[in-house]
């Protein structure tokens, strides 16, 4: 009997050990098995798009510029050729995108509104600072921060632990109620009342409850990315790429599927109708194709080139080979994009759109360390999730041939905040006098029609992240560590010189600037639940060194 009760004690000891090292593989197994079972994902269907006059309007009035906001998510300035070489040193360039900017002009100095991505959504939408609409930080779904963190410590990368707020996270909110305040007033809203057709195509993140849908917030039409994978899994036609050393990869696999919804259907999900990029493509000709008549806003928010890395066989082929196996899927991602853009630029011209449409391009944020690629953010320091350069710098594109001559350069600082009054004034479609913006129009910097409005303090935050551009100098503060970066990006654009120690008038003045904006601040709408340790001049995949320097992003 005594020897049955050890043999059992043993085999719970064994498989209790077995567990706790498995419990990774355990807990993503779970949370696979919960996505598939949520929601049932219908076959594609044909959507009903709303449909404008068919034929042109009687008169000779002008009209108002159709405008097209192409927004790409986690791309690195260093992947469009125009900046900086295209992906894979030069191997695969975005001839597209370069057409874009040679056809308009490029904004040299373009930041994103955060350093990740529903903020600077926000801000696109709104013009407004965080300080003044709440929306702080980047809705997670529910399980994500206990999952990355606890996935993330037991990593032997010799990164910092990755911490949970376990109190946080029970107060916060539901994840699909942590949105944009429907008080708020977006650029759709705007421009509908001017009598604009309305239409979003992608991915939102600014909210799923009522109230903070795309459709709740000014769009006739919403396609949204309901979840995210761009084909599923096993699919014959994809290329997956894994991260084994990116917690975020492996949530993400577990987590999301292939579905999409239209119309605030979110109960009402289907398959998209083949690769996101290209099927969000497919469905903005469309919407151009039957609003050509009257004056239209489709903002475009494509979900790549976010993880998780899945490329179609043809993109992956024409790349080349490419070493190693997670940047030839990427490059492959980035010719999709490429080739969204040009199809967009195409259509205009055939419909005869072309000369009075506004085409704007940017990304959401720089690119991403943990999917271990060193090179898309060059020469940028830092990455998504840190306020360095590499964090927040975007490409900023702006076409309207019939405004903006070819070739245009413009080296003023600008940012996200500055795209609802500029797309507003475009379309002379002024907010009301009373909700404070606090972009800019930054139209007259390239067309020189009219004296630019400056400023000379840009803002950013996210949590204890504070930062303030002020002219050529930009200061960088954080609680953890408990440290200041100050930068003259004139002359330090990599940010390889910190002059915090040696620049006590400069860290003063600008120290005063980030208080005196943060002083009028409402607060987050919802708290940060995780914080995640960042090495600034390592990718994830490269091997962390003791020494190097490491921030934690909350979130």
């Amino acid at each position: 009997m005594f020897k049955k009760i050890l043999v059992l004690l043993f085999v719970v000891v064994f498989i209790g050990t077995a567990a706790w090292f498995k419990r990774i593989d355990i807990m993503l197994a779970f949370v696979k098995n919960s996505s598939k079972n949520e929601f049932v994902v219908a076959p594609n269907r044909v959507l009903p798009w709303q449909k404008g006059p068919q034929n042109p309007p009687v008169g000779t009035n002008e009209r108002p510029p159709n405008i097209i906001f192409i927004l790409a998510d986690d791309l690195g300035m260093n992947d469009i050729s125009t900046f900086g070489g295209g992906v894979a040193g030069g191997r695969v360039t975005t001839p597209n995108i370069d057409q874009l900017a040679s056809q308009g002009a490029v904004f040299s100095q373009a930041y994103a509104g955060n350093a990740t991505c529903a903020p600077s959504r926000a801000m696109i939408m709104t013009g407004r600072y965080p300080t003044r609409t709440g929306f702080e930080f980047t809705p997670t779904p529910s399980g994500m921060g206990p999952m990355i963190t606890t996935i993330g410590n037991s990593l032997d990368n010799g990164l910092p632990p990755a911490l949970f707020n376990e109190e946080a996270d029970a107060a916060a909110i539901p994840y699909e109620q942590q949105g944009l305040a429907s008080s708020e007033l977006t650029i759709a809203e705007v421009l509908k009342s001017k009598g604009y057709y309305t239409a979003h195509i992608g991915k939102w993140h600014l909210g799923r409850g009522a109230g903070s849908t795309p459709n709740d917030q000014g769009f006739d039409d919403s396609l949204l990315m309901a979840s995210g994978l761009f084909l599923p899994e096993t699919d014959p036609g994809v290329v997956n790429a894994k991260l084994d050393f990116d917690p975020i990869d492996k949530f993400l696999w577990a987590r999301l599927v292939f579905a999409a919804s239209f119309n605030n259907g979110g109960d009402q999900r289907f398959e998209p109708g083949g690769y996101l990029t290209d099927y969000w493509t497919d469905e903005s000709i469309k919407v151009i194709k039957a609003n050509k008549n009257r004056p239209f806003f489709l903002y475009l928010a494509h979900w790549g080139v976010h993880t998780p890395l899945q490329a179609t066989r043809e993109d992956y082929d024409a790349v080349g080979d490419i070493k190693p196996h997670r940047l030839r899927v990427y490059a492959a991602m980035v010719r999709a994009l490429d080739r969204s853009v040009g199809r967009i630029v195409e259509t205009l011209e055939e419909e005869g759109l072309a000369d009075n449409t506004i085409v704007m391009f940017t990304s959401d944020n720089g690119g991403a360390g943990y999917i271990g690629l060193e090179d898309i953010n060059k020469p940028y320091r830092g990455w998504k999730m840190t306020m360095f350069e590499g964090g927040i710098r975007a490409p900023m594109l702006l076409k309207w041939p019939a405004k903006i001559k070819p070739g245009t350069q413009v080296d003023t600082p600008v940012a996200h905040i500055d795209m609802m009054p500029t797309l507003s004034a475009a379309a002379k479609a002024l907010p009301p006098a009373d909700i404070v913006i606090d972009g800019v129009d930054i139209l007259p910097l390239a067309t020189g029609e009219a004296q630019f409005l400056s400023r000379k303090s840009l803002f950013w935050q996210s949590g204890y992240n504070r930062v303030v551009r002020h002219g050529d100098w930009k200061l960088m503060v954080s609680e953890r560590p408990k440290k200041s970066w100050l930068y003259n990006l004139a002359a330090d654009p990599s940010e390889q010189n910190n002059l915090a120690e040696h620049r006590a008038d400069k860290l003063r003045e600008l120290a005063e600037l980030l208080e005196a904006h943060q002083s009028s601040s409402r607060g987050p709408l919802y708290p940060y639940v995780a914080e995640l340790p960042v090495a600034i001049d390592k990718s994830l995949a490269q091997p962390f060194e003791a020494g190097s320097e490491v921030v934690y992003w909350p979130n």
